[in-house]
């Protein structure tokens, strides 16, 4: 493979925490200007995998490519190209929305011109600039995932990775988000994305990769997908083909679950519920 053609390249990537192998071997191949999404289910292993990719944690084993940088030989060089929003979101609370980001700005290497320019722009545009002088400790839980994109993207990052990023965010913020993001798409960036918001990933992404129980199980692009479990199905005994309506195309929730086995999961009932 050749590393230089893709955004992300992961390589036997491996991290074990004691005894539990938390991701397995996983090889991750994600082209330029890609929405990619990532999905697996609880404990699968997506937020350590990102943990490894933004460099906060520590691979057992394998390797990290980044833009073409390995990850481990020059971190600091790539970090200065990506951007993260982490599921914690991780903010300073004691700070104003334009101070954290004037802050972020200028730790990226932002002159202060530039550093205050785009904190301003980015306030306006996250609907976040009527309220200079409050404290992110007294944000909106919606608020603070727009800040931390925020903060992810003032550096004009070429990867940004999002973990869960429309957690807890009402429309009207969920459809800001989106409006950067696919903003972000068109000029050329790459979008990491992991979501149990299954319709979400589908409108947004047009490559996927899952993740179960520490092994990746499928990659490739939503189309490419779907065609694999329709060939399942149809090889599969009678009574699988009830998994669809005749003519109408599967859905990611139903590749989803196809994959990792979820379906079985309705056939046991709760006595008190039956």
């Amino acid at each position: 493979m050749t590393t230089n053609s893709y955004a992300i390249v992961t390589e036997n990537l491996t991290r074990r925490f004691g005894e539990l192998v938390a991701v397995d071997q996983v090889n991750l191949a994600v082209g330029a200007g890609q929405f990619f999404g990532f999905l697996g289910p609880n404990g699968a292993g997506k937020s350590t995998t990102i943990r490894m990719l933004t460099g906060l944690l520590e691979p057992t084993a394998g390797r990290i490519v980044l833009l073409g940088t390995d990850l481990q030989q020059d971190p600091v060089e790539v970090k200065r190209q990506i951007g993260v929003v982490p599921e914690g979101l991780a903010l300073f609370d004691r700070l104003t929305g334009s101070e954290y980001l004037n802050f972020v700005a200028r730790m990226y290497g932002l002159d202060r011109a530039t550093a205050a320019q785009r904190t301003q722009e980015l306030l306006e545009f996250m609907q976040l600039a009527d309220r200079p002088k409050t404290l992110i400790a007294d944000y909106s839980h919606g608020m603070k995932k727009k800040l931390a994109l925020a903060a992810a993207v003032i550096h004009g990052p070429k990867i940004l990775f999002l973990d869960e990023p429309f957690e807890g965010v009402d429309a009207i913020a969920a459809g800001t988000l989106k409006n950067m993001l696919n903003r972000m798409i068109a000029r050329g960036a790459t979008i990491f994305l992991t979501s149990h918001v299954l319709e979400i990933v589908e409108r947004l992404c047009s490559h996927v990769a899952i993740i179960h129980k520490g092994k990746l199980v499928a990659q490739g692009s939503i189309e490419e997908l779907r065609s694999g479990v329709e060939s399942k199905i149809a090889d599969a005994a009678t009574g699988a083909e009830a998994v669809r309506p005749t003519g109408q195309k599967l859905t990611l929730e139903q590749i989803f679950l196809e994959i990792v086995g979820g379906t079985r999961a309705t056939e046991q009932e709760l006595s008190w519920l039956a």
